[in-house]
């Protein structure tokens, strides 16, 4: 009861207390912003809390029936759990350098309000034992980013706001007809009941097909890709967030959730999602390495970085697995500090274009600095934490045997670092281009720069997130057995 009671806090608390903050914003500001934190944070202590039971390798789910054969339904496993600490707690930093970043712009109350919301809606998904909810809280996840997308209220901004919600829309109902399927085919909407259903049966191409769809437009991979790098309109923190950090994963957690722990893919499903991936991770790293608007190179790389996450699930090994759980968690704290370090140089320069940028690291130093680490990690370069996720990805892509598209992925490796300088070169290096500028409020700076400390400690201090990757990999995979 203690741990049901720890996981609807985890969910509700943002969830519902969201909607206290616009009342709240009309008398005080402050109060409003302070509240904001503490509810995000209420649910990183939480998800924190239940940490020991990953390791010690305990799950549970909890169940509710609600009538007409939908019952509300939560999973407390490794996997769960992982995600929930990554998202509340890059959530978290990201509100907390808000502050400075949206203290002058107006819709502040919606902005926290959707922020809150989201990372509520993105707790209830990963968390979700049912398809109905899961589906219900990917939708809110779809609305709140698509007011966040637009929250500048210009035409253009709203238009591309409409393009992300359009394209991940398509998705999701694609995505849903395929639960809808996978119901009708196992006899219930509880992942439980599938997987033991499965055991005895297996699920139609149709049905997988369609899903993917789904997770696909979500986590921005080739075709569905093009609607990320035009969202970053929106103001960096959400990028950030949303884009970089946070929402894009879903797609890769609900592809774990489903294809790993639930569902196991034939081995030619495997190689067509790792092919896909590795033709996104390609398309995305040449479009990165050519394009001169910093936020959407950034966002390039993360198109082509959520294709090295679907590289180590896909082939459903432990090192592979391991990997990419790695990799989510040093992605998300690297590329968050990225897209806040461009919110500092676009709000201070009034430009995104890199070629109208240079010298910057004279009068940003610690911005130049915290951008490096987070690229560094990006990139892979050790000793920073990006560079074990990519390793175990790449030699559990070597070790499944299917090579052209283990060394695809090796030259989409190869172009991160190609494209990271030449933009870091670009923005920070050289001769000033712009009038002299300073650095971000201290707020701000201090987010960065615990992004970019994280990125690095998390190389040096790799021990503690790895035991918790190698417990929630060994449940993983037990499950399926």
């Amino acid at each position: 009861m203690e741990n049901l009671t720890t996981l609807l806090f985890i969910i509700f608390v943002p969830c519902i207390l969201a909607f206290s903050l616009p009342l709240i914003g009309r008398f005080s500001s402050r109060l409003r912003n302070l509240l904001a934190l503490v509810f995000v944070s209420v649910s990183v202590v939480l998800s924190l809390k239940l940490l020991p039971l990953v390791i010690s390798g305990q799950s549970f789910t909890f169940t509710k029936t609600l009538g007409m054969g939908i019952n509300f339904a939560l999973t407390l496993d490794g996997l769960s759990v992982f995600m929930a600490c990554v998202s509340s707690f890059i959530s978290a930093v990201i509100i907390l350098y808000s502050f400075g970043y949206i203290s002058h712009y107006d819709n502040q109350n919606e902005y926290y309000t959707m922020v809150v919301l989201f990372l509520g809606a993105m707790m209830g998904l990963v968390f979700s034992g049912n398809l109905i909810f899961l589906y219900i809280f990917w939708e809110i996840t779809a609305i709140t980013s698509w007011r966040l997308i637009g929250f500048f209220r210009e035409k253009q901004h709203v238009r591309r706001a409409d393009k992300a919600f359009m394209v991940t829309f398509f998705g999701a109902i694609l995505m849903l007809l395929g639960f809808i399927r996978l119901a009708q085919e196992a006899g219930s909407f509880d992942l439980l009941v599938i997987r033991q259903h499965l055991t005895t049966h297996s699920v139609s191409g149709l049905t997988i097909a369609l899903i993917l769809a789904g997770i696909f437009s979500k986590s921005a991979t080739l075709p569905f890709h093009t609607w990320l790098p035009d969202a970053g309109v929106a103001p960096s923190p959400v990028t950030a967030l949303l884009h970089a950090a946070v929402l894009v994963k879903i797609g890769v957690y609900v592809f774990a959730r489903l294809f790993i722990v639930n569902i196991p893919l034939a081995v030619n499903w495997q190689v067509i999602v790792a092919a896909i991936a590795g033709t996104s991770a390609l398309v995305a790293a040449g479009a990165a390495l050519v394009d001169t608007d910093l936020k959407r190179i950034i966002a390039y790389s993360t198109i082509s970085q959520i294709g090295f996450i679907f590289l180590g699930f896909a082939f459903n090994n432990s090192i592979g697995v391991s990997g990419a759980l790695l990799y989510i968690l040093m992605h998300g704290l690297a590329k968050a500090g990225l897209f806040l370090c461009a919110g500092v140089v676009e709000q201070n320069t009034k430009t995104k274009d890199i070629t109208k940028l240079g010298g910057l690291i004279k009068t940003m130093p610690v911005t130049a600095l915290s951008f490096l680490f987070c690229a560094f990690s990006v990139m892979g370069i050790p000793p920073f934490g990006g560079f074990f996720s990519k390793y175990l990805v790449m030699t559990g892509a070597f070790s499944s045997g299917h090579l052209i598209i283990a060394f695809t992925f090796l030259a989409g490796a190869v172009l991160t670092i190609l494209y990271l300088f030449r933009a870091f070169n670009m923005v920070f290096l050289g001769e000033p281009k712009t009038a002299p500028v300073r650095e971000g409020s201290p707020v701000m700076l201090f987010s960065v720069a615990l992004f970019a400390g994280l990125s690095l400690l998390g190389g040096f201090l790799i021990a503690f997130p790895g035991d918790v990757v190698q417990a929630a990999t060994r449940q993983i995979l037990l499950v399926m057995k």
